[in-house]
């Protein structure tokens, strides 16, 4: 599925039959070959790619190919999408919220060790040394 769509002409494809519902073969041909300049039989490999990851269905009207989004994989899709943002988003709030308390002292920003001015201060030494 990944593979599928991670190409921008496979991406131009399905973005064009969500916004339309329906397309055939020869419209999104042509699409493929003013966005991206590619001929129609490397458009035909993409919508055969598209359909053996199930991500299209197409159907035989005439002498037409008529594509259509099959919306079980892109939901799928879309779900373990909002899945990884909500995981990623609260971990992100909370690297913030820690990065924030330690501006709040000072921290991270050389103020303790000289490093604002360009000096360089010895480590202090312990009792044994």
């Amino acid at each position: 599925m990944f593979r599928a769509v991670a190409d921008p002409v496979r991406r131009s494809m399905v973005e064009r039959l969500a916004d339309r519902g329906e397309a055939t073969a020869g419209e999104l041909s042509e699409l493929a070959a003013q966005r991206f300049g590619i001929r129609q039989p490397t458009a035909s490999k993409h919508l055969r790619v598209l359909r053996e990851a199930g991500v299209v269905t197409s159907s035989v009207d005439a002498q037409r190919r008529v594509y259509r989004l099959a919306r079980g994989p892109l939901d799928d899709l879309a779900g373990w999408a909002a899945r990884q943002t909500r995981f990623w988003a609260g971990r992100l709030d909370a690297l913030e919220r820690h990065l924030g308390r330690g501006e709040d002292r000072g921290e991270d920003r050389g103020e303790d060790r000289g490093e604002d001015r360009g000096e360089c201060r010895p480590a202090a030494r312990g009792a044994g040394s």
